[in-house]
């Protein structure tokens, strides 16, 4: 489970990246305390690094309360507050990472701001998906 406030940007783009790197083999889910739409600049920011995040929903965090999850990623500080309790988690894990929602400036500008924001996504997850998953495959 990949946990931020809106589930709009950072955990829609960290749910890319996890199954692009995990191949489809583990069960990725993506959720937000208070969820809103899947930003149209995140798709975009995805779709130039070569993966397809249009599909994604933006989820409540409460629909999978109940579900046995191996691990709970945060990546931003306002979901690690409000992060629900999952008495079944293996492991819990935070790494803030900048809003892409907040860039000002013309839409290039702030597409560069995703752009960076999803290639230090791109570092983080490729890292933890080694570390914790393709050694079991």
């Amino acid at each position: 489970m990949i946990l931020c406030t809106g589930n709009s940007c950072r955990s829609q783009m960290a749910e890319g990246w996890l199954n692009y790197f995990a191949s489809n083999r583990v069960q990725v889910y993506s959720a937000g305390t208070h969820p809103e739409e899947v930003n149209p600049l995140a798709i975009y920011a995805m779709k130039i690094a070569g993966v397809d995040i249009s599909h994604h929903t933006s989820n409540k965090i409460d629909d999978y309360i109940g579900i046995d999850f191996d691990f709970v990623i945060t990546v931003c500080d306002n979901a690690k507050e409000k992060c629900p309790y999952f008495p079944n988690i293996t492991t819990k894990l935070h790494h803030s990472f900048s809003d892409p929602a907040n860039a000002t400036g013309t839409n290039s500008d702030q597409l560069k701001v995703y752009m960076e924001v999803r290639d230090q996504l791109k570092d983080y997850f490729k890292k933890f998906t080694k570390d914790n998953f393709l050694s079991k495959y």
